[in-house]
């Protein structure tokens, strides 16, 4: 197994001042405030006006005569608006879908005889999970400070990933396949996050607050991903041909869900703004038959499943 760190808060260039603010304002958030040994950053000093809060190759309207024709203002306002809904679906799905999946690991409810060593690993990821929450609450915060727009996340409906897991488990005959539908989510959703977050963390023309924000979390996800992969491959020996076919089967549901848009929160982002023709462009774009998928690297997903040998039996497009 891969060895594994102590939890820490997100490692960091001090060099860089925007991934310095991030990493002061969390230890600040977290209690930690006497361990600051210099004078901290101002996260909300180092928000760029100028700068996008979302990239707009990301929105699957961006070539929408209707989103052509907004004013910058409204353009401004639904970028923002991409970038409190990343941060939601960031942060439910690792409070809502990877949490319990590392809790049932951390407590062997699968019965596959998991030692200390998977425990301390899965509750140190746990921990690493709280962090990545409040670092990206604390993003959403200063981009409603400096935008002035209240943007709220409870506004927004529960993100698509946890809405179609909610349903799979209601779905599943017993509470051990519940386990196990849990259990497949938040193998995708751990060792498939980087891709996500990859999708904002190195753009330029992005808010540096932002960019820094993804770029320190993503870093924990590397070493989180093997943590996840080295639990599957030793779980999915363990399991009986009918787990192991359900278990794939939460794969690739949960891949499915993990690579889409989520056209329900952009239905509810246009309507709080009551943008006008807003519907019709969101409709359109969601029948869009040219629209990529919003994640497309399940490379390491694939990677678990040929190690499985099982690939081949996946009714998933590994390639788009």
């Amino acid at each position: 197994m891969t060895p594994q760190k102590t939890p820490s808060l997100p490692e960091y260039d001090p060099a860089d001042p925007v991934e310095s603010a991030v990493v002061s304002r969390l230890a600040r958030n977290w209690g930690q405030r006497a361990t600051v040994k210099k004078p901290e950053p101002d996260l909300d000093a180092l928000f760029d006006l100028d700068k996008q809060d979302y990239p707009n190759e990301l929105l699957p309207f961006a070539d929408h005569d209707r989103f052509l024709g907004m004013s910058e203002e409204q353009r401004n306002q639904l970028r923002a608006w991409a970038w409190i809904a990343f941060n939601k679906n960031v942060m439910d799905i690792e409070q809502y879908v990877v949490n319990p999946g590392f809790d049932l690991v951390a407590h062997d409810a699968l019965d596959t005889g998991l030692g200390d060593t998977f425990a301390v690993a899965v509750h140190q990821a746990m921990v690493d999970e709280q962090y990545h929450t409040l670092m990206h609450l604390n993003a959403s915060a200063v981009t409603r400070r400096q935008r002035g727009w209240a943007m709220p996340n409870n506004a927004l409906p529960d993100v698509l990933t946890l809405r179609r897991q909610r349903a799979a488990t209601a779905e599943a005959a017993d509470p051990r396949k519940r386990a196990i539908t849990t259990f497949a989510f938040m193998t995708v959703a751990e060792i498939s996050i980087s891709s996500y977050l990859d999708l904002i963390s190195e753009n330029d023309v992005i808010q540096p607050v932002n960019r820094a924000t993804v770029r320190l979390h993503n870093r924990d996800e590397y070493c989180h991903a093997s943590i996840a992969d080295d639990i599957a491959g030793v779980v999915y020996d363990t399991l009986s041909p009918d787990d192991r076919r359900h278990f794939l089967d939460g794969l690739v549901d949960a891949m499915t869900a993990f690579s889409s848009n989520d056209y329900s929160t952009w239905h509810t982002i246009v309507g709080l703004m009551d943008l006008g023709g807003g519907q019709a462009m969101i409709d359109d774009a969601e029948h869009d038959t040219r629209r990529s998928a919003l994640v497309q690297d399940f490379g390491g997903i694939h990677k678990l499943c040929k190690h499985l040998g099982v690939a081949g039996e996946m009714s998933f497009e590994w390639e788009h």
